[in-house]
């Protein structure tokens, strides 16, 4: 009987050492998009703000790329980077792995010109709507059937004024950086629809399953202890995991 228990209590401490240990990964590489106050080029913004609160305490380093969203993908589904910033659940299928924990949320947003009917989750399907290419919005709006891709932002404002669509869908943070650019902001309505969590997608190797549970583990730590929160008040954004 004493034999068993000393089994137990060595296998317990084996356990708990192996917990301990420092990931193999030295360094964790980054692919994303730049979105203004976001993922910026020089490395700031608030999603990078919180990934280096996630692994740089535990030994991790960033090493950030900026490139279209699209090619980012690829990147990473081929092997050559460890993930990317800013998908949304399941978004792509095959080549990536999804860690539970979210690190963001998006405010899906409808943006439309003022004589354009107010729409609702169940009713934009209705419309003729427009986003930009790799956003997959069809597999979150329910009951799209008329929408079509652009490959960029340029024009989207042209396109809602001369009727070529209804409404333009993106995260509320994209369309209010999109109205700046607009000669008359106040001839435009943004509508809010829905509220996606935003993922990291790894690559679907060993070593993206382990940054994957470090992810995971980091974040369970991290959101419990209110650790994020005084990064998302710094940007001045909403905290998802109230």
């Amino acid at each position: 009987m004493i034999a068993r228990y000393l089994a137990i209590f060595l296998l317990c401490l084996l356990g708990s050492e192996l917990a301990a240990q420092p990931p193999a990964a030295k360094n964790i590489n980054l692919v994303s998009d730049v979105w203004e106050e976001y993922t910026q080029a020089d490395g700031s913004g608030l999603a990078w703000d919180i990934l280096r609160a996630v692994y740089e305490p535990v030994g991790v380093k960033l090493n950030i790329q900026t490139m279209p969203y699209t090619r980012s993908i690829g990147l990473v589904q081929r092997g050559e980077a460890d993930a990317w910033v800013g998908s949304y659940l399941n978004e792509v299928q095959q080549g990536v792995f999804y860690p539970h924990w979210y690190y963001d949320a998006d405010q899906i947003t409808a943006l439309s010109t003022l004589n354009t009917p107010v729409p609702t989750i169940q009713t934009i399907s209705q419309y003729r709507l427009v986003w930009v290419r790799g956003y997959a919005y069809q597999q979150y709006l329910p009951n799209l059937t008329r929408f079509r891709e652009v490959q960029r932002r340029k024009g989207i404002l042209e396109m809602l004024d001369f009727g070529r669509a209804d409404f333009y869908i993106d995260a509320r943070t994209e369309i209010e950086q999109l109205l700046m650019t607009a000669a008359d902001p106040a001839h435009y309505r943004m509508t809010s629809l829905t509220r996606l969590p935003i993922y990291l997608g790894f690559a679907d190797n060993p070593r993206g399953h382990e940054l994957a549970n470090l992810f995971d583990q980091r974040m369970q730590k991290l959101v419990k202890n209110g650790s994020l929160k005084p990064i998302f008040k710094r940007w001045k954004q909403p905290y998802p995991f109230d």
